[in-house]
C-alpha cells in the first residue's frame, strides 16, 4: 500500500482536493450564498469563507514561516468581499503554489495545536477540503459523490482521531452505519454526517 504522505502523492491529493472544492464554489448560484449547509451554524458563504481563509493561511505559515502571533487576525471575519469566487480562486492558487515550493513539505509550521510537520498540515487541509466539499455539494444540490482517491486518503487521515472529533465541539457525533457501507458513507459517518 503506497504511503499517502509521500510528497508527490500528498501534493497530488492536495491539488485534486482544491480543484474539487473549487468546482463546487463555481457552481454556487447567486441565490444560494445564504443557503444552509450540513454545518448547522454555517451558510454556504460561511463555509466557503472558512475554506478560503484556511487557504490564505498557507502562504504565511509555509512559505514565509511565520508564527500565529506574527500573522495575528489577518484572516479573521469575512475574507470573501464582493467576489467570493474570485477570492477563493486566488487563495487556492496561492495555497497550491506554497505547498509546491521546493522543500516546503520538509518544513515545520506553527499551528494553533503547536509545531507540526508541513506534511501533516497539508494532509489536514486535504481532509478538510474533502469533507467540506461534500457539505457544499449537499447545500447547493450538486453531485455528492466524492473522488474515490480523495475519500481513501481522507479515511486514512481522519481514522486515527475520528473518535475525538465530536468532543472538539466542531463535529457532530459519529453516525452509525452498516459494516458493508461504502467508503464514502463510512467517511461521512466518521465526521458526523449522514449520507
Amino acid at each position: 500500500m503506497p504511503n499517502p504522505h509521500v510528497p508527490s502523492t500528498l501534493l497530488a491529493r492536495h491539488g485534486e482536493a482544491l480543484d474539487f472544492f473549487g468546482e463546487r464554489v463555481h457552481a454556487v448560484r447567486p441565490d444560494q450564498w445564504d443557503a444552509p449547509t450540513p454545518c448547522t451554524d454555517w451558510s454556504v458563504r460561511d463555509l466557503v469563507n472558512h475554506l478560503t481563509g484556511e487557504q490564505l493561511w498557507v502562504v504565511p505559515l509555509v512559505r514565509e514561516r511565520r508564527t500565529l502571533a506574527e500573522i495575528g487576525d489577518a484572516f479573521e471575519g469575512d475574507v470573501l468581499g464582493d467576489d467570493p469566487v474570485a477570492v477563493w480562486d486566488r487563495a487556492a492558487v496561492e495555497s497550491r503554489e506554497a505547498f509546491l515550493d521546493k522543500g516546503a513539505l520538509d518544513r515545520t509550521v506553527h499551528l494553533s495545536s503547536g509545531p507540526s510537520q508541513a506534511t501533516a498540515y497539508c494532509a489536514q487541509m486535504i481532509a478538510d477540503l474533502v469533507v467540506h466539499a461534500w457539505d457544499l455539494s449537499r447545500a447547493i444540490g450538486a453531485d455528492e459523490r466524492l473522488p474515490p482517491e480523495l475519500v481513501t486518503f481522507t479515511v486514512r487521515e481522519v481514522s486515527p482521531y475520528a473518535d475525538s472529533l465530536a468532543g472538539s465541539g466542531l463535529f457532530a457525533p459519529r453516525v452509525e452505519v452498516p459494516d458493508d457501507a461504502d467508503e464514502q458513507t463510512k467517511l461521512l459517518a466518521m465526521v458526523g454526517r449522514e449520507a
